[in-house]
């Protein structure tokens, strides 16, 4: 399962704060890199967002929870969306409708 995961930090924090955080939970192995399928940052700094890959929320908890203090998290469950099949299904809808 995907996650859309979208971080704000908190006022105050700053940009040494989260590397010192992100460094420690690299070397603790608890980023699970390999889980993250996109990270992004908006302009401006301060905020953005991940794709994660979980297989049970709990997993994604895992990586989250150790940045709660220093960020906030708004986290969504995201399935994909094929443009041409969703045509089609679409347009059979409006047929049976």
């Amino acid at each position: 399962m995907l996650f859309y995961c979208r971080f704000t930090w908190y006022p105050g924090v700053n940009r040494a704060m989260v590397a010192r955080r992100l460094i420690q939970q690299h070397e603790l192995g608890t980023n699970h890199p390999e889980r993250i399928k996109g990270w992004y940052t908006l302009a401006g700094g301060g905020a953005g967002f991940m794709i994660v890959e979980a297989a049970l929320p709990h997993e994604l908890s895992e990586i989250l929870e150790p940045y709660m203090d220093i960020m906030t998290w708004d986290v969504h469950a995201i399935a994909e969306t094929p443009y041409e099949q969703t045509i089609e299904q679409m347009k059979k809808e409006l047929t049976l409708g």
